[in-house]
């Protein structure tokens, strides 16, 4: 068994494929509208389906925002560098919800950003405590 993707409902599309592709890196690896459900899937990650985990984004036509809820957390995406990439991201309109530095209580340094329909994004610094430095994918931006 393997984790495949995680969905996340969001209420403009192209908004939200230009955050996690153009902010964050990632590639769309298929998109598909389904007229007679009245909703678009687009899935993306830093790697095939077949080898990765990646983000099943859904749009449902005619809802352009969802309350979170407090039961939800966040994505995490290890980062070779937080303090560039959150810069990267700032530079580029993204929201840096709290700034690169250790987390409460530990060392391993984090970061929080803001997708376009409030969803938590944490960036972990790679090779910081409980985290091991992986090949960097290379269509990752960040």
């Amino acid at each position: 068994m393997r984790l495949l993707h995680t969905m996340l409902r969001v209420g403009n599309l192209e908004r939200s494929l230009n955050f996690y592709c153009n902010l964050l890196g990632m590639k769309l690896l298929r998109q598909k509208d389904y007229p007679a459900g009245e909703f678009t899937l687009a899935f993306v990650g830093y790697g095939e389906e077949s080898d990765h985990t990646v983000l099943e984004l859904t749009h449902n036509w005619g809802t352009d925002r969802y309350d979170l809820g407090d039961a939800y957390g966040h994505i995490a995406i290890g980062v070779e560098d937080i303090y560039a990439t959150c810069e990267a991201i700032r530079q580029q309109g993204g929201n840096v919800a709290r700034e690169p530095g250790p987390m409460k209580h530990g060392s391993t340094v984090i970061a929080f950003v803001t997708d376009p329909d409030g969803y938590k994004v944490e960036l972990i610094q790679l090779g910081t405590q409980g985290y091991v430095r992986e090949e960097k994918p290379a269509t990752a931006a960040v």
